[in-house]
Order: C-alpha cells, then sequence, then structure tokens
C-alpha cells in the first residue's frame, strides 16, 4: 500500500480515481452574470489531475436559485460557457462533478456527474432540519417528512443521468442562515441510509465546526503543560457506518495528516479540500511531496477580480523558481 493514504487509486462505480483529494465546492462569485467565465477555464484547470475528483462551485438551475455572480445552468448560454471549462479539466484527465443547487434536468452538460447541494443552510438543508422547518404537511414534522424533498430530490436527478453519476453534500452539525437541527446525528445517519439505499456515488458529509482542545502533559515535576489546538470532532462515524456501497467523503478543517488518518482508518473513502485546494492549485502534488503550502487570503475569497486570488496562487514550482532566482 502507498505509505501516503491519499494516494490511494480507488474505483467506484465506471470511475477510477488516481487519489483521493477532492476539490470542494467552493463559491468564487466570478461568473458575472451568472455565465461561467473564460477565467473559469484556466482556475479549475489549474487544479485538474488526471484520476482527481473536482467538485464544481453551485450552480443554479433556474433564473430564481443563484446568487449573485454564481453560475448557473439554465439556459443554453450558460451550458454552452460551462462546455471549455469541462473540456479543460478533462484535457488533463480530471473527473468533474456540477454541484446543483436544485432538481433540474442535468442531462446536457459536458459534465461527468452531479453533486446535490444539501447543505449549508440552502433550500434543502431548511427542508431537513426542524430548527427552520415548521411546515405542517407531509414535508414537515416528523426526521422522515422533513427529508421527503431532499429525497424527491435525488431522485429526480437519479432518474435524469443515474445513480451512478450522483452525489450529496450534507452538513447536519453546521448551522449557517440560522439552519440547525435538535437531533444533527440522527439527522445525518437517516440522510446517509437513504442515500446508500439508492446506490448513489457518494455521501460528501461536512463534519461540525473545529473545537478548541485542551492537553495536559504532566513532567517528572510537579509542573504542568497545557497546550490548546483546534481539533476535528470526528463525529461522521455513524454516517460512515450507514453509507457503505459508495464513496463517503469527509470535509472541514483538513489538512494532509488529518487526511491520511482519515483514509487509513477507514473513516472516509476521499477527503474534501476547500481553502487549502484554492490558495494551492497543486494540492495533490505538494501533498505528495510533503512541500509547504501557500496561504489562503480570506480578504479575496468573494472578490469580482477575474485573477485575484483565484488564479494567482502560486504552483510549487513557481515558489521553487523564485527562490532560486533570489538566491541566485
Amino acid at each position: 500500500m502507498d505509505p501516503v493514504p491519499l494516494f490511494n487509486p480507488c474505483e467506484m462505480g465506471r470511475f477510477t480515481f488516481s487519489h483521493r483529494i477532492v476539490l470542494a465546492p467552493l463559491t468564487r462569485a466570478r461568473s458575472y452574470g451568472n455565465i461561467p467565465q473564460s477565467h473559469a477555464i484556466l482556475y479549475y484547470s489549474q487544479r485538474a489531475t488526471k484520476g482527481g475528483l473536482l467538485i464544481s462551485e453551485a450552480t443554479g438551475v433556474s433564473s430564481d436559485a443563484p446568487c449573485t455572480n454564481t453560475p448557473g445552468i439554465w439556459t443554453k448560454e450558460q451550458v454552452e460557457a460551462w462546455k471549455p471549462v469541462v473540456d479543460a479539466v478533462h484535457a488533463k484527465g480530471g473527473i468533474f462533478f456540477c454541484q446543483i443547487w436544485h432538481v433540474g434536468r442535468a442531462s446536457d452538460l459536458g459534465f461527468d456527474g452531479v453533486e446535490v447541494h444539501g447543505a449549508h443552510g440552502f433550500l434543502l438543508e431548511q427542508f431537513m432540519k426542524d430548527g427552520v422547518n415548521d411546515r405542517a404537511d407531509e414535508y414537515g414534522g416528523s426526521l422522515q417528512n422533513r427529508c421527503r424533498f431532499a429525497l424527491e430530490v435525488i431522485d429526480a436527478v437519479s432518474t435524469e443521468v443515474g445513480p451512478d453519476r450522483v452525489g450529496f453534500r450534507i452538513s447536519p452539525y453546521i448551522s449557517y442562515y440560522g439552519c440547525h437541527d435538535s437531533d444533527p446525528d440522527a439527522l445525518g445517519v437517516y440522510m446517509a441510509r437513504e442515500l446508500d439505499r439508492r446506490g448513489v456515488l457518494y455521501c460528501s458529509a461536512v463534519e461540525p465546526e473545529m473545537v478548541a482542545a485542551t492537553t495536559v502533559v504532566d513532567s517528572e515535576t510537579t509542573t504542568t503543560t497545557m497546550s490548546r489546538r483546534m481539533m476535528i470532532p470526528h463525529r461522521l462515524h455513524g454516517m460512515r457506518e450507514a453509507f457503505r456501497r459508495g464513496m463517503f467523503m469527509v470535509g472541514g478543517g483538513y489538512d494532509r495528516d488529518a487526511g491520511n488518518m482519515a483514509v487509513a482508518s477507514g473513516y472516509a473513502d476521499m477527503v474534501v479540500f476547500g481553502r487549502l485546494f484554492l490558495a494551492n492549485p497543486d494540492l495533490p502534488r505538494r501533498f505528495q511531496l510533503d512541500a509547504p503550502l501557500n496561504k489562503y487570503d480570506r480578504a479575496t475569497f468573494y472578490t469580482h477580480d477575474p485573477v485575484v486570488g483565484y488564479t494567482d496562487y502560486p504552483f510549487l514550482d513557481d515558489d521553487r523558481e523564485a527562490m532560486s532566482d533570489h538566491t541566485g
């Protein structure tokens, strides 16, 4: 077995993955007028590797679905604008899934599959969580009723593209936009079990927010050393056990070491990286070499600049060339 678990190849359905490092769906707000732009070709192709999985930013399927300057797929113009982006990823051997916000006909995309967005306080999660769903009909009340709409979306998308091309993203422990649930463990396990029963390709689950952990170390003397660091809660074991037929992905605060541990222990099949992959377009290579990482700049996460904070993060070779020039 490869000494770096994140680089153990794996197969699932029709896809062969050369490594287990996944680009998270990251809203970048650079799709002016809800149309993918030419600079997206460079952004995604920078992060594509042979046999590597990329998930697109959230993509709307109707005119009332997206946020400002996020891409859509509900018009022919938008679909045509996506095609060179997909082609650029495929040219490097990458596997590209489109994350969509609502159910919709996606069979005309050039993408390899579809990820249904059921996380982070948006429409599907608003149905699933009892902290915001106060409906009194068949879509409210019990856990089964609250999850009904999300599962109907999964069924509809699976009918269009096949369950082996469908993934689902879920964040039962996160309370974005005030969207919370009284029993996130039960919600996560129920959805994982239903997704497994439907035979979808993967379930991508977001960990709870990282927590500060205190470590107490007793020395040979009477002194005590205390250190505090942020820890991943690792509360997804129940979901992992419930979802076995497809790929189980985890994300939220992972770095190289934590990702390797998750894969090596069987806690996850693949690990989703967001901010680190944003700031390091060659993240798989850096992880493989255990090379230093670029730091991300939060101030440029959601600007509308087509370059700054988007395609201008340096590659490892760029860093080495700069260092060589400086020392030469």
